[in-house]
């Protein structure tokens, strides 16, 4: 397990006046997402909300938006590594169009020209290749043409793939990233999010943030801490975009550390195109709301909203890029 290394502590009791974020120029006009499994579902999630916010997302492992539909019993008998039933596209739509009306989502014009990668490896035995296949089928219903790259046959398991990082590509196993020799960091970012690249001299840091200031009373379910990974160039001032990363279940920061924060690749994507990374995490719970493994939510244990605008996890991180851009 990675430790932290030439972080940050980000004392936010008033306003952003500390070592980290008060050096960042953001721009967040336009920002970009991505994750993996229930990351991915949330992923997936945010951008639909805020169709007109997000122009880009990279969804590794996941399924359609709204899958559960506020069901932890159809989550698991559609949604993840069998169906029972067909996954009712049609119906999704439907409740999807009425959140629009609602204001509760972004309108469907959002999302052209957006740009979205989606990633499903053969060996993937925990999320089907037929469940990934319906987020494709939605997402080619809402995009422009040639803007969905839907990459479904490579040998991958159920993880992060990386060119040299982590564990046996043919596992799924803890940290679930996993060394396969194929950048999907790279591969993802290069499609969702085409910044110019600029050499970089210096490595940036991994700051820890207080995810709870920063998320409000939204983020009263997360955990405590959240991290962010910023460039040098951003550290000095140089105005960068904005990434957003969801991890999988059970790669928080009580599962695995900072290794999904670390060794996915994307800060070392981000170095060379001036891109801060945030690294939101959610919590365990053997309570109620039961969340065991620390997933996002999308199957609703927060509230029968949890897809839109209104659901308290979209809502805590929106929160979080809002105070970070903060001047």
């Amino acid at each position: 397990m990675k430790t932290i290394s030439a972080v940050s502590c980000l004392m936010l009791a008033s306003g952003l006046a500390n070592a980290g974020v008060d050096r960042l120029n953001l721009d967040i006009e336009q920002i970009t997402v991505s994750g993996l499994s229930s990351g991915g579902y949330m992923a997936g999630q945010f951008h639909i909300a805020h169709a007109n916010w997000v122009s880009g997302a990279g969804l590794l492992a996941a399924g359609p938006y709204y899958c559960a539909r506020n069901s932890i019993l159809t989550a698991l008998g559609q949604c993840v590594n069998k169906q029972d039933e067909e996954i009712p596209l049609p119906e999704l739509e439907t409740q999807l169009q009425d959140w629009r009306q609602q204001g509760l989502a972004d309108p469907a014009g959002g999302l052209k020209g957006d740009s979205v990668w989606l990633l499903h490896g053969t060996g993937d035995m925990k999320v089907i290749g037929a469940v990934t296949d319906k987020l494709a089928r939605q997402y080619e219903s809402w995009l422009d043409d040639s803007a969905l790259v839907y990459i479904d046959d490579q040998p991958f398991s159920h993880h992060f793939p990386t060119l040299n990082k982590g564990s046996d590509c043919s596992k799924s196993e803890s940290p679930f990233i996993g060394n396969c020799g194929y950048d999907a960091a790279g591969q993802m970012m290069a499609h969702i999010a085409p910044y110019p690249s600029r050499p970089a001299e210096n490595k940036g840091e991994l700051l820890t943030l207080d995810q709870q200031k920063l998320g409000g009373e939204a983020a009263s379910g997360l955990a405590e801490e959240a991290f962010l990974y910023a460039p040098a160039a951003c550290l000095e001032g140089q105005s960068c975009k904005l990434h957003v990363s969801f991890h999988g279940c059970n790669q928080n920061v009580e599962a695995i550390g900072t290794d999904y924060a670390w060794l996915t690749g994307l800060n070392e994507w981000a170095d060379t195109h001036n891109t801060v990374v945030l690294y939101p995490q959610t919590k365990q719970s053997s309570l109620m709301p039961l969340n065991p493994q620390g997933c996002w939510d999308w199957w609703g244990y927060t509230n029968e909203l949890y897809a839109t605008k209104q659901g308290p996890q979209i809502q805590a991180v929106s929160n979080m890029i809002t105070r970070l851009a903060e001047k």
